[in-house]
């Protein structure tokens, strides 16, 4: 069981980026008055506030408007699709994005067919697919987004130009694509399970604690001054790279062992603020 790690002073922090889904999200996917509320102190303070998701950018800007902190400079950027694409509000642009190699989306695909699997790719407000299923159904309904079935599915992946692909499916059965999928690609993509029926397919050396530092140093931060919120694997390079990785309560086992810090409080108890106000404010 892994131990509550908490610090014994204040953080100097200036950076904070954070996790949407079982950190600062609670059972209901909504962002607590006490969470807002802490978080807006930060950024009155000059502190950047980063909302860093798995998700597209449209399916992360009803939360940025829950935050009403877009309008101050230290609220206006968002990292979307897991580390693939960094968002200017301000701007209204994308100022950092990756996507996945053509071949890579297209030999994933045939292998998540193989297994009788469905892939999906994204754009920053629709999600792509061959078919509809109760799976890409489960991902349009959480992200928020529009839902597209592709009539040359096939075709339509050569294109290339996509953040990433995303294979749903039952956990046991993506747990055997998932080792298939990383023999076969190696350095050439990155694969990750982001919750235990999402399989994601990123471009190489891609992640969220990459494109932080990227952001990091695009606005004159120091690395040791940032620090990330999160609660699974696809938060695993933020809690590496970040000065400071702070795993939630309710977070992995692996997540917590790797992190500098741990909440003493859950994504339900609001522990985004509680650990905010008692370790950085």
């Amino acid at each position: 069981m892994s131990m509550i790690k908490i610090p014994d002073h204040r953080l100097p922090v200036k950076l904070i980026a954070l996790d949407l889904d079982d950190t600062l999200l609670n059972k209901d996917a909504q962002i607590t008055d006490e969470n807002v509320n802490v978080l807006r102190r930060a950024a009155s303070l000059g502190i950047y506030v980063v909302l860093c998701s798995g998700r597209a950018e449209d399916g992360i800007l009803p939360f940025v408007r829950r935050m009403d902190i877009a309008g101050l400079e230290a609220g206006r950027y968002l990292i979307a699709i897991n580390g693939c694409s960094i968002f200017d509000l301000h701007e209204r642009k994308q100022i950092y994005c990756q996507n996945v190699a053509a071949d890579i989306l297209c030999s994933a695909d045939e292998e998540a067919e193989k297994m009788g699997l469905r892939s999906e790719v994204y754009s920053p407000d629709t999600i792509y697919y061959r078919e509809s299923t109760k799976w890409t159904k489960l991902d349009v309904d959480l992200c928020g987004l529009k839902g597209v079935a592709e009539k040359d599915y096939k075709s339509f992946l050569k294109q290339g130009n996509f953040p990433k692909m995303l294979i749903p499916g039952e956990p046991e059965v993506l747990q055997v694509l998932q080792k298939k999928l990383k023999a076969k690609f190696g350095n050439k993509a990155v694969i990750f399970t982001s919750k235990p029926y999402f399989l994601e397919v990123l471009p190489p050396g891609c992640g969220k604690g990459e494109a932080i530092k990227w952001l990091a140093d695009y606005i004159g931060v120091s690395e040791k001054q940032t620090m990330g919120f999160g609660d699974s694997m696809n938060d695993e390079s933020m809690i590496r790279l970040c000065g400071y990785g702070v795993a939630m309560k309710n977070g992995l086992d692996y997540i917590k062992d790797i992190a500098t810090y741990v909440t003493e409080k859950d994504n339900n108890e609001s522990g985004v603020a509680d650990f905010i106000e008692k370790h950085v404010l």
